[in-house]
């Protein structure tokens, strides 16, 4: 079965039913309907090659996350790709796994598919991928870290809003000892959020010494080791910050293994607010950064360049907010652990 049988059997032309295929606006309202009627009364599927040699789109989107395993990145693909099939797009997936070979090996399989634009949504590895995107005339998306370039946009994440409020939260509760446990070290969106929370304890008149801010690594390992370095300092922290959720659900299984509660010993805070979140026990409170607002940004951010007649000269700029969710991991204070 191809086009002519749908021509036929909807009593229009091949043109038609081509660019009725093809979304083409252009097309009279009711003639689209019959065609329509047509494709679904024959069981007809169009061959998506065909579709994209006639016209220039592949109606699929590159999306490139950092670690699948990590609960926050399925949020963000879930959400991508509920939104992708509103709009009749398909969405080609990998992950980095901070993998160079791999990485590359992706990206060439994103080109060979003629992909109409990729959202890098990842964590590290941005400036390598953009080496290998920026000349192929694509729509490209990233967190933070994009150049003013044409055809490339910025989703900047305001960590500040989130963690001001998670210290002024703790500083309320009288917790004066506030550990951060970071992500990895050099990592730009974990240095982030290093410097928005030495800014906000500077805001509350705290001391943020380096002894109080360890890696985790963005890790469940990394929370486990971070807080067992920590109750090991002559006056151990009444609360911890950490600049994920995996890391924070660390943090609270070494407070167990500890002898300590939960908030009554130690006050936890992550970040992310995955969905994991709200099930540990005690609930985690945690700084959301809406993996659903991410994956909407990023995801109309390309479909304007894509439909933009002629590109932004510095690429567009996107902001995503963030704000603490109270739970029940944080608590009052107490003098000593």
């Amino acid at each position: 079965m191809d086009i002519r049988d749908i021509a036929k059997h909807a009593k229009v032309s091949i043109a038609t039913v081509s660019r009725t295929i093809n979304r083409v606006p252009t097309v009279d309202p009711v003639l689209a309907k019959r065609v329509w009627q047509a494709v679904d009364e024959l069981g007809y599927y169009p061959n998506t090659q065909a579709r994209t040699l006639v016209s220039g789109k592949s109606r699929i989107f590159g999306l490139i996350i950092s670690d699948v395993t990590n609960p926050f990145f399925p949020g963000i693909v879930q959400a991508f790709e509920e939104i992708a099939v509103q709009y009749d797009y398909e969405i080609l997936l990998t992950s980095t796994v901070c993998d160079q070979q791999r990485m590359e090996k992706a990206v060439r399989r994103m080109i060979e598919r003629q992909v109409d634009g990729v959202a890098i949504m990842t964590f590290g590895m941005e400036d390598t991928l953009l080496e290998h995107l920026r000349f192929r005339n694509v729509p490209l998306v990233f967190i933070d870290v994009a150049p003013p370039l044409p055809q490339v946009s910025n989703i900047r994440i305001q960590y500040q809003i989130g963690i001001r409020q998670a210290v002024q939260h703790l500083a309320a509760l009288h917790h004066r000892r506030i550990a951060f446990v970071s992500g990895p070290p050099g990592l730009k969106s974990a240095d982030a959020r290093v410097a928005a929370f030495r800014s906000a304890m500077a805001e509350k008149t705290l001391e943020a010494p380096d002894h109080l801010i360890v890696s985790g690594q963005h890790t469940i390992e990394g929370g486990l080791a971070a807080l067992a370095q920590l109750t090991e300092l002559p006056e151990p922290p009444t609360a911890v910050m950490c600049s994920n959720d995996v890391s924070a659900i660390g943090v609270m299984r070494k407070a167990y293994e500890l002898g300590l509660r939960i908030p009554d010993d130690l006050s936890v805070i992550g970040f992310d607010d995955i969905h994991l979140a709200e099930f540990v026990i005690p609930p985690l409170t945690s700084i959301r950064m809406s993996q659903t607002e991410l994956a909407r940004l990023s995801f109309h951010a390309l479909l304007a360049d894509v439909e933009r007649a002629v590109p932004q000269p510095n690429g567009t700029e996107y902001f995503l907010t963030t704000e603490l969710i109270l739970r029940k991991s944080t608590g009052p204070a107490r003098s000593t652990l």
